[in-house]
């Protein structure tokens, strides 16, 4: 256990020694960012696992994301959030009940309409590779946040080569565990209505609505 902390430790300080405001990553990174902005709308599935080899953890599960401007609606296997922009709904559905909670943007970790953009505050960005992934060549790009104390110590992000969209992400925490998100499928010409952003009790018989605002 003694040897994998002193690991961990080593890569954290490693990759925060080495990372940079690396001028290709940054090239990269604009390029992909530049790409979603461009999107009004899409949707996405995507694969999810959690692995900790110390801990031997291995976990997986599969979800959807739709995303238009602001908004977003993010299903996962226990539980639904969907954000209109100013409200968040949380559904969980064996429980039978949605919380409902102004939205906050300072913590909303869930928001996959801002995480083509994690990399313009905060972050020390370097390009590592071009590596084949899954048969689909990517750029590898490195995120190190600034602050030591932060939750992750690096992001490392795959970007399609071709067309700058994003193949998959990696999130390294001081704990050793890994999550690791890959895009399975994504529909750039979705049409998506505003009505889909929010949640409405009535289609839901039996839900119990907890209010928290």
């Amino acid at each position: 256990m003694k040897k994998a902390i002193l690991a961990i430790t080593f890569l954290c300080a490693t990759s925060i020694l080495w990372a940079q405001y690396d001028p290709k990553a940054l090239e990269i990174l604009e390029a992909m960012s530049k790409k979603y902005k461009a999107t009004p709308a899409f949707e996405a599935t995507f694969s999810y696992t959690l692995t900790n080899e110390t801990e031997k953890i291995n976990e997986e599960f599969k979800g959807k994301m739709m995303v238009k401007g602001d908004k977003y609606r993010l299903a996962l296997p226990e539980q639904e959030v969907i954000n209109n922009g100013t409200t968040v709904w949380t559904y969980l559905p064996d429980a039978k009940e949605v919380n409902i909670d102004n939205f906050d943007p300072a913590s909303d970790d869930l928001n996959p309409s801002k995480f083509y953009e994690i990399y313009k505050k905060g972050y020390k960005y370097l390009y590592l590779e071009d590596k084949t992934e899954g048969g689909v060549l990517c750029e590898v790009v490195d995120l190190v946040p600034e602050k030591r104390d932060a939750q992750y110590f690096k992001v490392r992000m795959n970007i399609v080569k071709k067309d700058k969209s994003i193949h998959s992400w990696t999130m390294f925490d001081k704990a050793g565990n890994l999550y690791r998100y890959s895009i399975t499928k994504f529909n750039a010409a979705a049409k998506l209505d505003d009505a889909v952003f929010t949640f409405d009790p009535k289609k839901y018989p039996g839900v119990e609505v907890i209010d928290l605002r």
